[in-house]
C-alpha cells in the first residue's frame, strides 16, 4: 500500500466535480493500490451543497479514501497537495462567448496559481479544466513561476474522446480500436482533431474511412461543436463526459502511454510544430508514468498546417487579452 496522494478539486460541488469525486475515491484515477486524500474547494455559497457531497462520499465507504477536507480557504485546499484539478469556474451559458468566460475567470486562476505556489507539495502537478482552459492554465502557471512549467496541463482529452468515438462509429469498430486520435491547439472551435495521424485497427484512419470530404467537413464540425450541442440540448455544459476525460487525462500522465501511441494534452510549448514558446497548447503527448514529451515530427498536410496555425493565432490573441485583463 502506498502513501496517500493529496488531491485538490476546485468547484467540488459543481456538476463536473460531483461526477468526478466518486471516480477518484474509487481508485479509477490513480489505480487500485493508491489511497487518496481529497481536498475539496468551493465558494462560500456552495459550502452547504459540498457538505452533502462529503456525506455521500462517506456513505460509499471507499477503501482507498483516507481523508476528506471541505473548505472555502485556498491555503487549506492546496496544502501539501500533489495533484490539483482546477475544475471550478463560471460555466459557459447560452449566448456567452469565450472572451466572456476569460474575463470572468481570469482573476480566479491567477489567485489559484499563486496559492498552488505557496501551499502545494513540491511535486505538485496541475490539470486545468475550467474554460477557457488553455489560457486559464497559462494564467495560473504565470502566477506560480516556482512550479516548473512541465507540471501544468490543460484538458484536451474530452475533444479526443469525442473524435475517437465519432471515428469508431463511422468505421463501425469499437472505440478502443481507434488510436492516436490527437487534438492540436485550443479547446475551442479552432481546435484541430488530427484525423491524418489517427489509426483504426492499426491502419491510417483516412484509408479506413475513405471519405476525405466527411473528415474535413462533418467530422471536424461535429467534434468542434459538440460542447455547444450538449449545452443546447441539456441547457448545461458537459459534466459526466468531462469528468471521464479528467480521469483519462490524469491517468495518461501518471501511467505509461502504450507503445506507438499518443494522447491529447495541452502542455507548455517549447516551439514544437512551429508554435510560439510559452503557450499552453494541445499536442500529441506520451508519458513513461513520470515524465512526458511531445511526440515530434507527425506529418501534416497543408490543410492540417493551416488548421494548426489558426488555433495558434487564437491562443496568442487569448494570451494578449488575458495579459490586458490582469493588468487592468
Amino acid at each position: 500500500m502506498h502513501w496517500p496522494v493529496n488531491v485538490t478539486v476546485t468547484g467540488a460541488a459543481g456538476q463536473v466535480g460531483y461526477a468526478l469525486l466518486f471516480r477518484i475515491a474509487s481508485g479509477e484515477m490513480f489505480g487500485p493500490g493508491q489511497p487518496v486524500a481529497l481536498r475539496l474547494l468551493e465558494i462560500e455559497p456552495a459550502m452547504k451543497a459540498l457538505e452533502g457531497v462529503v456525506l455521500e462520499l462517506e456513505d460509499c465507504a471507499f477503501p482507498l479514501l483516507v481523508d476528506i477536507e471541505a473548505t472555502a480557504n485556498l491555503a487549506i485546499a492546496f496544502r501539501r497537495t500533489s495533484f490539483a484539478l482546477l475544475v471550478g469556474s463560471v460555466p459557459r451559458k447560452p449566448g456567452m462567448e469565450r472572451k466572456d468566460l476569460l474575463g470572468v475567470n481570469a482573476g480566479t486562476f491567477k489567485t489559484q496559481g499563486r496559492a498552488i505556489a505557496d501551499y502545494a507539495a513540491s511535486d505538485v502537478r496541475v490539470l486545468v479544466v475550467g474554460n477557457p482552459c488553455n489560457t486559464n492554465c497559462l494564467i495560473a502557471r504565470s502566477n506560480a513561476p516556482e512550479v516548473p512549467a512541465e507540471r501544468w496541463f490543460a484538458m484536451m482529452r474530452l475533444d479526443q474522446n469525442r473524435a475517437q468515438s465519432l471515428l469508431a462509429r463511422r468505421a463501425q469498430v469499437f472505440n478502443g480500436q481507434v488510436t492516436n486520435m490527437v487534438v492540436y491547439g485550443n479547446h475551442s472551435l479552432t481546435q484541430f482533431p488530427d484525423y491524418e495521424n489517427a489509426r483504426i485497427l492499426g491502419r491510417p484512419a483516412i484509408d479506413v474511412i475513405g471519405d476525405i470530404d466527411w473528415l474535413k467537413g462533418e467530422f471536424l464540425k461535429t467534434v468542434k461543436g459538440r460542447g455547444a450541442a450538449i449545452l443546447e440540448a441539456r441547457g448545461m455544459s458537459s459534466a459526466a463526459s468531462a469528468s471521464h476525460a479528467i480521469v483519462d487525462s490524469v491517468a495518461s500522465i501518471v501511467r505509461p502511454t502504450p507503445p506507438g501511441e499518443a494522447v491529447s494534452l495541452a502542455v507548455v510549448s517549447r516551439g514544437e510544430y512551429g508554435v510560439p514558446e510559452g503557450l499552453q497548447f494541445g499536442y500529441p503527448v506520451r508519458s513513461d508514468g513520470k515524465n512526458w514529451e511531445v511526440v515530434p515530427d507527425q506529418p501534416h498536410s497543408d490543410f492540417a498546417t493551416q488548421q494548426i496555425r489558426a488555433t495558434t493565432k487564437e491562443l496568442l490573441e487569448e494570451r494578449a487579452e488575458a495579459e490586458g485583463l490582469l493588468k487592468g
